[in-house]
């Protein structure tokens, strides 16, 4: 079945998370939370399978973990070495612990030498930065690296509205960048994607049947879409998970 996720209508049925001002919802993360250069998502074998026993992590603040990190970078922006997704992240990982440990992008640029520019270097720490969720999307493949660099160029939950549209709405690396670069020119994300015939919220659902029976039953006789029912249901049930943390 396909419906959007939010509801039509202002309110709806059981109010939306973080409705009142005193009881605004924890801010969900937009951000990397974990050390710069950890494996959190190359060494998690649920994501990477063997390849996580590999997981190199680079530490700004070791000097032979840094050398290897600039050599990554260079090899990296070299084209030196076949790249897969997992291999980019790395190499994502590499340049924001390159950075981080000399202090400047110029610097990091300087310091791993060969193609590695300030651009190049800046794009892909952006790329390291992503929150876990994003990234593990990336490390499975179900967004590109490419489009995981325009992705890290929008702030905010934008980011994270437009990664899960290239989910929902197969977006190709040109629509993700040409997105981006609206939303960075102030353009509303719904209306950056609806240029591109995408529209926010709306995602394909399978469900149980007892569970489809029972929410179009509902859905009917109280005379709302269904897509209404299912945002209240989860946003109560985030709202128990947030109490619960």
């Amino acid at each position: 079945m396909t419906e959007r996720s939010g509801g039509e209508r202002d309110g709806g049925r059981g109010g939306r998370r973080g409705s009142s001002a005193d009881d605004r919802e924890p801010p969900i993360p937009t951000d990397r939370e974990s050390p710069v250069g950890a494996p959190v998502i190359r060494g998690d074998a649920a994501v990477t399978g063997e390849r996580a026993r590999r997981a190199v992590q680079f530490d700004p603040d070791d000097p032979e973990s840094l050398a290897a990190a600039a050599e990554t970078v260079r090899e990296f922006a070299d084209g030196s070495v076949d790249a897969d997704n997992l291999y980019m992240l790395r190499g994502a990982a590499a340049c924001a612990a390159l950075v981080r440990g000399v202090g400047s992008y110029k610097a990091a640029a300087e310091r791993a030498g060969g193609e590695a520019t300030v651009s190049f270097i800046r794009k892909w720490a952006r790329v390291h930065d992503l929150p876990r969720s994003v990234r593990r999307q990336v490390a499975t493949g179900a967004i590109a690296p490419t489009a995981a660099k325009h992705v890290a160029r929008v702030g905010g939950e934008d980011r994270l509205l437009l990664a899960w549209a290239i989910l929902d709405g197969d977006l190709t690396v040109r629509q993700v960048r040409s997105v981006a670069s609206a939303v960075n020119d102030g353009v509303p994300v719904g209306a950056a994607l609806a240029e591109e015939g995408i529209q926010l919220g709306r995602m394909e659902l399978r469900l149980p049947a007892d569970a489809y029976r029972d929410l179009r039953r509902e859905a009917a006789i109280e005379d709302v879409p269904p897509g209404e029912i299912v945002a209240d249901a989860l946003a109560a049930h985030f709202e128990t998970e947030d109490r619960n943390a």
